[in-house]
């Protein structure tokens, strides 16, 4: 196993600074605790019918689970996205590179370099990775470039390394902060990306409620044509979400006191309220919001709970080794470091628990993936962890 040299950083993801606002809750919005609540309410969603998922009704014969347990994989310097490829998994690390994982073990050397262009500051950086489906010799990278554009670009194997960048789509940020973070292919074969507002505090460049910029929103790209266009909006910044086929769970990073999760079917025109609500609160104005035509979010977690600063969005597990949890989207904070799940049916956050306890809190965590064998690991500053089961002999 190769580690990889230590690097100097800065807090990632951190939610903005406060200017004061005392936000409200949203006039008629009823939040309410399920039994297994750990601080983020259960709450109808205004989102467009989507469809449910339930949990799979195969019996399974596996001894009764007692606990979920970390398992670390290996050790590295800030790994920030885990994808699946056809010879293991690839792992992107916060300044550049891209890895190959394999039975525990990490390629000799990386099979994308591209340090050297991009600015690993605070919230920027190499920021997610994606592969085409079955096209597997087509790699897609989202990062920070050294002049601080937003970047997506395709990177084609050439048999020994990915190479031959092209570019899909450059952005100029008006900030350093909220440039968002993830890419995921879609049932549609288009790549999306989540952005942030553009940085600053409050939406200070208006861009979340402006539909004639891509900043702050799902940004929908062809890779083939190279065109992007903005495809949901009203996102403070989606650092990480979630595609499973026509829904999409997205966590937004939130300012003064609420973080959140918003699950809706994968609609293009959706508002997700920010900065008019901020989780299920009024933000600007800070009482009596309007909030018609808006997705609410379906978990909202304050500030405080569980260490709660930044949230870091999961995926949802659906695994072998674990199906007592399958269905459940899984979530962290960049500070709390634990591990929570959800199901989502009928419209809401059901069967909500913390794992942490029994796992442990992880410490920083980035990221989330789904490896080569179908199961869940949780990404750390410092290492990569498998997400097990332990069950009675």
């Amino acid at each position: 196993m190769r580690r990889l040299a230590p690097l100097t950083l800065l807090l990632l993801l951190v939610a903005c600074e406060s200017e004061g606002q005392e936000p409200a809750p949203i006039p008629s919005t009823t939040t309410t605790m399920s039994a297994t609540t750990t601080g983020a309410p259960s709450t109808t969603n205004t989102a467009p019918s989507a469809t449910t998922t339930v949990p799979p009704t195969t019996t399974t014969t596996l001894p009764e689970l007692t606990a979920l347990a970390y398992e670390e994989v290996v050790g590295m310097e800030f790994p920030i996205h885990l994808v699946v490829w056809d010879q293991g998994d690839l792992v992107a690390t916060k300044d550049g590179t891209v890895w190959l994982l394999q039975d525990g073990e990490l390629s000799d050397s990386p099979l994308l370099d591209i340090n050297e262009q991009v600015r690993n500051d605070g919230e920027q950086g190499m920021l997610a990775i994606a592969i085409a489906p079955e096209q597997t010799d087509r790699l897609f990278a989202h990062y920070t470039a050294n002049d601080g554009d937003t970047v997506v670009s395709e990177f084609t194997w050439d048999g020994t390394a990915f190479g031959g960048e092209r570019d899909l789509l450059r952005l100029d940020q008006p900030a350093r902060n909220h440039n968002g973070g993830m890419i995921q292919f879609g049932p549609d074969g288009r790549l999306y990306l989540g952005l942030g507002d553009g940085g600053g505090a409050n939406d200070r460049f208006g861009n979340a409620q402006n539909t004639d910029n891509l900043l702050g929103g799902l940004v929908a790209i062809d890779v083939d044509e190279a065109t992007s266009e903005l495809f949901s909006y009203g996102l403070r910044n989606p650092w990480r979400f979630w595609i499973e086929e026509d829904l999409v769970y997205i966590a937004d990073v939130g300012q003064n006191a609420f973080e959140e999760v918003s699950v809706s079917a994968l609609a293009e025109g959706t508002n997700y309220g920010w900065p008019i609500t901020e989780g299920l609160h009024c933000f600007s104005p800070s009482s009596g919001c309007d909030t018609s035509g808006q997705t609410l979010p379906v978990v909202e977690v304050q500030h405080g709970d569980g260490g709660t600063c930044s949230i870091t969005g999961g995926v949802v597990y659906r695994g072998t080794d674990i199906p007592e949890v399958h269905g459940h989207f899984f979530y962290s904070d960049y500070c709390g470091g634990y591990l929570r799940s959800f199901r989502f049916e009928g419209g809401e956050a059901v069967d909500q628990n913390d794992w942490t306890e029994q796992v442990g809190r992880a410490g920083s965590v980035p990221s989330f993936g789904v490896g080569s064998d179908g199961e869940m690991y949780v990404l750390t500053t410092q290492s990569i962890l498998r997400v097990v089961a332990e069950r009675a002999e």
